[in-house]
């Protein structure tokens, strides 16, 4: 976290000795005597997030099993649309079953995320991940017919939002303040390298041992992350309910919407969170995009990759480098920075030129891992979960939908009228925003480091 002096306000972070021992002064009147001074504690620099967070045993339990279940969620799918494809020959069919792995979080997460505020996280996480390994390691099953498949495929992905929202909640118990941050970041970026890993590899490895064999090992990691949390995290209670009597699963669904949108910081950054529906167009369509200028799947690789490495090199100097009252200050910039470039597709620029604005809209667009880490923290303790799941569900969604109107636009129109129309929309929608949360931001600095 950042130092409580650099930043002009304090960031929530629990003082530890520094192990000195000062010499006790000799006192004639012991009976007048004033107690003797605590010693100081010392400072955090808010730069040492990274240091001390990686330092944490629990966070690199949660660090390691959140890259292997990213990494497999890729992998999976890859394996899966191969398994379809070689059933089908149907490259429709295939996609269709791609796109069920958007519709879970509509089910998912109003109805439950909110088992992270109802039960023990630490417990969530791992009852998620066997959940999940078993209905994978049955997809390897021979001769399943497509439409169990498609069955077990979406229900894979249904662990996927408890898992989330119990990690988001249980990383503030283990971290505070600017670690939280640290934290956070460092989870949101492998989840970027996921996705390129997931995707360089996948076909490789389904060429090594084929798709069923793939499969299988796929629900095996889910196995070892569920051990890595069963290890490496110690257990916690279930968040003490606000209220003497511990509500129900409903009754916590249905609190999830009002947390959200009656509080204007969790609701504008709710929002701007969702803009991510605009600039996730170019990735959806980047195939079609690719042949429009004469290229093949190797072009196509090259646009969907440029964000998630723009974001990579965007979200280390953002969360190292800027203080956290500014950087909390130019969610709204960046928001507007990270759907302006596609704008530039209405001059139907060049591969190069395409790569280079999407890594800067890639860079800009990394204000989501501090939008994600200051959500949480401005949420009260007993409803993250819930409220976390929600927006997070929420965010799948809106690429799901922002890719789904792109692909049927592109069959009308040329890509580089959807990728600008797709700009625009989100220009407006961050600049709408951006107004609001300048005069927001400072109040929710103040409640994300005073956060339990």
């Amino acid at each position: 976290m950042h130092n409580p002096r650099s930043g002009g306000f304090s960031h929530g972070i629990p003082r530890q000795s520094d192990g000195r021992h000062e010499q006790l002064p000799t006192i004639d009147t012991p009976t007048h005597a004033d107690p003797p001074a605590a010693p100081e504690p010392p400072r955090t620099d808010w730069r040492s997030g990274y240091r001390d967070v990686l330092r944490n045993g629990e966070f690199r339990a949660l660090w390691l099993s959140h890259a292997l279940s990213m990494t497999s969620n890729y992998l999976l799918n890859i394996a899966v649309a191969v398994l379809v494809y070689q059933r089908t020959d149907s490259a429709l069919v295939t996609g269709l079953t791609l796109a069920l792995t958007f519709l879970p979080p509509l089910v998912a997460g109003p109805l439950l995320s909110g088992l992270a505020d109802l039960f023990p996280r630490r417990r969530v996480m791992i009852v998620s991940d066997v959940v999940r390994a078993v209905l994978v390691i049955a997809m390897s099953i021979p001769g399943l017919p497509l439409p169990v498949i498609w069955l077990l495929l979406f229900c894979s992905v249904m662990p996927t939002i408890p898992f989330g929202a119990a990690r988001a909640a249980l990383l503030t118990q283990i971290t505070q303040g600017e670690r939280f941050v640290a934290g956070s970041t460092l989870i949101n970026i492998t989840s970027q390298v996921g996705s390129l890993v997931g995707l360089a590899v996948g076909g490789l490895v389904i060429s090594l041992l084929d798709v069923r064999p793939t499969v299988f090992c796929n629900g095996l990691t889910f196995l070892l992350s569920a051990t890595i949390v069963t290890l490496g995290v110690r257990p916690r209670p279930a968040p003490e309910p606000q209220d003497a009597e511990r509500p129900t699963l409903w009754q916590i669904t249905r609190q999830g919407p009002r947390l959200v949108f009656t509080d204007p910081r969790l609701r504008t950054l709710a929002l701007l969170a969702w803009l991510a529906g605009c600039y996730i167009v170019p990735y959806g369509v980047a195939t079609p995009m690719a042949a429009e200028i004469g290229g093949g799947p190797a072009t196509a690789g090259m646009i969907m990759a440029s964000p998630a490495i723009g974001a990579i090199i965007g979200g280390f100097p953002l969360t190292r480098l800027v203080p956290p009252p500014l950087r909390t200050h130019l969610l709204g910039l960046l928001a507007i920075l990270a759907s302006l470039p596609l704008t530039v597709w209405i001059l139907k620029p060049p591969l190069w030129a395409m790569v280079l604005l999407l890594v800067v809209s890639g860079m800009a667009a990394s204000y989501q891992f501090v939008a994600n880490a200051t959500f949480v923290l401005c949420a009260p303790s007993t409803g993250r979960g819930v409220a976390f799941g929600l927006v997070a569900a929420g965010l799948q969604v809106a690429q799901g939908i922002g890719i789904a109107v792109a692909s049927f636009l592109v069959e009308h129109v040329g890509t580089h009228l959807v990728v600008t129309l797709a700009g625009l929309i989100g220009t407006l929608g961050a600049v709408a925003l951006a107004f609001p949360w300048s005069r927001l931001s400072a109040g929710a600095v103040d409640m994300m480091h005073g956060a339990d």
